[in-house]
């Protein structure tokens, strides 16, 4: 008989696990809104994946990294104000592969002292 193996949980996996199917809950929510037909936009660096939902709050446009598998719905306000971005602001965006700009938690991405 094989002994039984112990369990490893990392601090934070069961936040974490109820964050991704939360995240992945809305997804499919959003999904279910979809209008018409996705818009796939490639080249050789990325492929996204564009549909427009309608929500009881508004339209909003559902951007989708079927790669990454990292996903956001944007408003008009916010697609608007991506207009007013110059190119150092969306070169600073793309320089930070995977990460926000700006994080959630102002430590996040910062290196302890003496590191």
């Amino acid at each position: 008989m094989t002994p039984k193996r112990p369990h490893l949980e990392w601090e934070g996996e069961s936040a974490d696990r109820a964050a991704a199917i939360s995240a992945a809950e809305r997804r499919a929510e959003f999904l279910d809104l979809a209008v018409g037909e996705p818009i796939v936009i490639a080249n050789e660096f990325s492929e996204i994946r564009v549909l427009r939902v309608n929500t009881r709050n508004g339209v909003r446009l559902f951007i989708d990294s079927p790669k990454s598998g990292q996903w956001i719905t944007l408003d008009p306000l916010e697609l608007e104000a991506l207009t007013w971005q110059n190119d150092a602001t969306l070169a600073a965006m793309v320089g930070k592969v995977a990460a926000p700009l700006i994080p959630d938690d102002p430590d996040d991405g910062l290196e302890e002292e003496g590191e």
